[in-house]
This record gives C-alpha cells, structure tokens and sequence, in this order.
C-alpha cells in the first residue's frame, strides 16, 4: 500500500512553523507496512487544495491530510474537502457536546465559532478526538482514502494512533515489514562502509541495509518485508547477529536509545557515578546526560570551565600548565577530568577542552581542535581530535565523542 502525506497551511510554507507531523506520521505508516511516496506541503488555498488532490490520487491508496481545521477564517481545509468530495454539512451531536464539555472544562465562553467544529461533511467517517475540537476525517474515492487530521501535533497523535492506524490494519491486505536499527559509535560512515564490504556482498537479496549517519552516532539499518511476518523477522535477525559478530563493542543499542540512555545503564549496573568539566562544549555535554529521566541517580554535576581562571580556580589546574601546555592541551584536559572526578567524589571525571571558532585558531591548534579526557581515582585517557571549521558542530560533535570515551572507559573497569 502506498501513501502521500499533505500538509496545509501558509505558516508552514513561510518557515514560520516547522512540519514535524509528516515525519512521525510516515514513520508509524511504515511500521505497519505502508510505503510513503511522497509528501507535500501547501498553502491554504481552495483551488490548490483540490488540485493536490486530484492530481495524488491517481498514484496512491491512502491520502493523509494534516491542517487547516481550526475554527479561523484561514482554516478552509474542512469546506474544501466538503466541497470536493460532494457533501454537505452537518451538525455531530456527539462532537458538539464534546466541544461544549471542553469549554465548560477550561473555563471558556461558547461562541458560535467553537461550535461549528462540530459540523462535518455528511459523507464522511467521523475519527473523534479526545484532546480537541477539531474531529478527523475519513473519506473514500475510487479506490484512495482520504484523511484529514487536526494539526496540532499532540491532536493529530492521538486521532491517528486510536482510529487511523487501526483503520487501516484492520481494512486493508498489508505486508508484513521487520526492521532492526543498530547503533554504531566509533566509525566514519566511510570506514564503516569499507568494513562491512564483505558483509554487504554476502547479505541475503530479500534484507536491505541503510546507513543513516548524524552527530551521535551512524544507524545501520536492516530492514525486509513479505508476506510471513516471522519468516522476514528471521532473515533480519540473522543478518544484525552477523553485524553484531563483526561490529562488536561499537555497537551501543539499538531502535531509537540514546548513546546517553547506553551509558546510563552500565552506570547504573556498575553503581558509578560521573562529574563534567566542559570548557569549548560549554555545557551541552551536561546538557545531554540531563535530558534522561532518572540521571541524578548517577550525574553528580558539571563545571563548565571556559575562562581559565576557573580552570585554575575551580577545577584546581595549576597554572604552570596553563602557561606551558596552552588550555587546549593534553595535560590540561587530563587534570580538568581527574580534579572534578575528585571535586565531586564521582566514579568518573569527563573534561573537554578545546577552539570552538569560528575564531582563535592558530597553525599549530587550529579551530577544531579538542582534547577530551576521561579520568577515574586511578587511570586518566586523553586524546586529541580536529573536527571542523564550523562551531556547532564542534561544540556537538566534541560531546558525543565525549560520551563515546567513556563508554569505552566504563567497559574497560571491571
């Protein structure tokens, strides 16, 4: 089965809004095996509207529509699709009484504007949405259904999720789809390409392999589909033991875990705890191990370091290195990483040190340059990287090769 995504709204086309809803809603329509082939984003105008569709549901079964059913005069798609799918409007009881409970609920006043949410075109499945006013749609035309979604995100989430993917499972002959997704730290998407040659020429012809490279990590993908469900999931399983046999400690997780939520979970079973002294990540090293729920139970704290007076002050680097090795040093990365292990009492100590840019770099240190430091009570590793010419990605990827050290560090303890 094969699907188009359409969203609507000026707000969007202007940059003012940022469309995150066709990517969830493509991901949850591949999980159940259903191909997105395409998605669009368009203006809240009547004729454009129509013609979209018109010209989408020749190539497709399953038309999924997000915007433009708010209660504002800018908010047209509902009209629109009445219109062109030969219907009239009618007032829902249940939807009105819905819509009046929510008023009294929030404390607003009922105008007549709120009420006319309830009203939906007559030759349409009405798709109820408990978080809003604004119910979802569900039409049918030679052979393609359309539907239309609220969108707001945490609307659209649940009308899809409690009546559209049900739908569509429940009436329609789909294939069977398997994907495992492993993640890999550790490796250049180049130098992992060039390792697993062997592995690809060898793969089994119904198994497709993705590399999918960002910031914290390269995702490999094994992906089949088929009519057996655990036929396909056996192909895959496989081929990811083979990866595993190959890849080895590279390989931190899989699905969607964070190589923070990785970490987390050794320190939790070992009991450890770590501490951080950023000085060119300024904080976003903390701030990543942060982002997890439950991370006080090991994340002690963070110094962020970028004057070298709070090197000296703070963190206790004697000065004597600063002069003589330069803040961007080895030396100093690794008494950056033993003094806050020390100062917090924590198991570990990570510290990073470094020029950011887009200023500051010289021919011996240029801008990218980045020492990172990983010290427990008895051991310290440092190591130098040059990354880019750009500072955000400096500062991104100065973090999440931070977080890889001590991996490696921790499964290195017994």
């Amino acid at each position: 089965m094969n699907a188009s995504i359409i969203t609507i709204g000026d707000e969007i086309l202007i940059g003012q809004i940022v469309d995150t809803n066709s990517a969830w809603i493509a991901q949850e329509l591949e999980k159940i095996g259903v191909k997105v082939l395409e998605m669009r984003s368009i203006s809240d105008n009547k004729i454009h509207i129509s013609n979209t569709l018109d010209c989408v549901s020749d190539k497709v079964e399953l038309v999924i529509i997000t915007g433009g059913l708010g209660p504002t005069s800018d908010d047209i798609t509902k009209s629109t699709l009445c219109e062109y799918f030969g219907g009239e409007m009618i007032r829902n009881k249940n939807i009105e009484e819905h819509i009046i409970k929510l008023s009294h609920l929030r404390g607003l006043a009922m105008l007549e504007r709120n009420l006319q949410q309830a009203d939906v075109p007559n030759n349409c499945e009405v798709l109820f949405n408990d978080n809003g006013t604004a119910p979802g749609m569900w039409f049918e035309k030679n052979n393609t259904v359309f539907v239309s979604l609220p969108g707001v995100p945490f609307e659209m989430k649940q009308i899809m999720s409690k009546h559209v993917l049900p739908l569509i499972k429940s009436r329609f002959k789909l294939t069977a789809i398997y994907h495992r997704t492993l993640l890999t730290r550790g490796y250049f998407e180049s130098v992992l390409a060039d390792k697993l040659i062997d592995f690809e020429a060898e793969l089994n012809k119904r198994v497709k392999l993705a590399y999918l490279p960002s910031p914290e990590c390269i995702k490999l993908r094994l992906s089949s589909q088929g009519d057996k469900y655990s036929e396909i999931k056996n192909l895959v399983d496989l081929e990811a033991d083979k990866l595993y046999s190959l890849l080895e400690q590279s390989i931190y997780g899989e699905g969607d875990e964070k190589l923070t939520q990785a970490i987390a979970k050794l320190l939790i079973a070992k009991n450890m705890t770590i501490a951080t002294a950023e000085s060119c990540s300024g904080g976003t090293l903390a701030s990543l191990i942060t982002a997890d729920a439950g991370c006080s139970k090991y994340f002690y704290g963070s110094i962020v370091a970028y004057s070298n007076e709070i090197k000296r002050d703070i963190l206790n680097v004697e000065e004597e290195k600063i002069n003589k090795y330069g803040a961007v040093s080895q030396q100093v990365a690794e008494a950056m990483a033993k003094n806050v292990q020390k100062l917090y009492n924590s198991s570990f100590g990570i510290a990073t040190t470094g020029i950011a840019g887009p200023e500051g770099g010289s021919a011996l240190k240029p801008i990218g340059t980045v020492w990172i430091a990983v010290a427990d009570n008895q051991d310290v590793i440092a190591k130098k990287y040059v990354f880019s010419q750009l500072r955000d990605i400096n500062i991104i990827r100065t973090s999440y090769t931070a977080l890889e050290m001590l991996r490696n560090f921790i499964l290195t303890k017994k």
